[in-house]
């Protein structure tokens, strides 16, 4: 596919932000080391840092010995309920650093203490040591009685659906809501926005194949998949976020439908110039300011702040 045949929005600042993004991670970063991926990633993330909202503390811990979380407590607390928050970075590369920023303003906005988890990543660890990772850190707040919402973005997206299933299949309560952006649910690699959107800025089809060599997940399997669920009845309310310059919108799309035909209350929002990560614009693009106050807004409805 040439240039001009790429799938392209028009609005200006997403195109800004997309080459920044291009200038610190290459388009074909996939085909570096895993090492340089990440040194890529972490000096990208660094160029869209920002300050965090006044009076925001944080701390981090360790759960169960080994997971090593962060506490995001905003300076005005309206609920009790938690956030979860699951990076996105293709279960590769991604840490507690990349999101920071973007979890305390979720925080802040939400008046909602939120625990960002460092999951391990691929190659090194392999599934589910990433679910694993995060279903321990929810069990724990649900043990703490507390009432939790999942959220997480591409990746994370990925583990916070998958969590909801898990929790679901066990018969733990609690889970009051979950936030996915731009998930990855394990859709089919070939039809739909795969092929529409396979050569896409930020994210192109061939990308989301090599993540799933990287994590070796089982196919077919409803938590590194939850597409592949046979029944979503049960499932906690959900607000789903896509980007219509995404390879990944339809598995977004999919799950909302069947989330809403197996009775869940589901909101579903498409973001029409925005592409994938379009998280870390959300201070220089109209799009992702709008589709980044929905996120919030979704926050602070699961967790009662409104």
């Amino acid at each position: 596919m040439t240039s001009a045949e790429r799938p392209m929005p028009s609005e200006a600042g997403i195109l800004q932000f997309m080459e920044i993004c291009d200038s610190f991670y290459p388009p074909d970063a996939v085909a570096a080391s895993i090492a340089q991926q990440r040194q890529w990633y972490d000096a990208l993330c660094a160029r869209f840092d920002r300050p965090l909202p006044k009076g925001m503390q944080t701390r981090d811990d360790l759960v169960s010995g080994t997971i090593p979380v962060r506490h995001y407590k905003p300076a005005n607390i309206r609920t009790a309920t938690n956030l979860l928050y699951l990076h996105g970075g293709g279960f590769v590369v991604g840490s507690l650093e990349s999101h920071h920023a973007i979890c305390a303003e979720i925080a802040d906005h939400a008046g909602a203490e939120l625990i960002s988890v460092d999951y391990r990543l691929a190659p090194e660890y392999r599934w589910p040591a990433q679910t694993d990772d995060c279903f321990s850190v929810l069990k724990q707040l649900l043990a703490e009685r507390k009432s939790v919402v999942l959220i997480g973005d591409s990746a994370g997206g990925n583990l916070a659906a998958g969590l909801a299933v898990r929790a679901q299949a066990e018969g733990l309560s609690g889970i009051v809501g979950q936030i996915l952006i731009y998930p990855a649910l394990g859709g089919d690699l070939v039809s739909g926005s795969y092929e529409e959107m396979a050569e896409a800025l930020g994210l192109t089809t061939a990308d989301v194949a090599y993540y799933r060599t990287i994590l070796q997940a089982p196919e077919g399997d409803p938590v590194s998949g939850p597409l592949a669920l046979s029944s979503l009845a049960g499932l906690p309310p959900t607000f789903i976020t896509v980007a219509h310059y995404d390879p990944l919108r339809d598995d977004g799309r999919n799950y909302a439908a069947r989330l809403a035909q197996a009775g869940v209350e589901v909101w579903f929002r498409e973001e029409p110039q925005m592409v994938h990560a379009w998280l870390r614009a959300r201070h220089m693009s109209e799009g992702a300011r709008a589709g980044f106050a929905a996120i919030c807004a979704a926050a602070s409805r699961f967790a009662g702040s409104r």
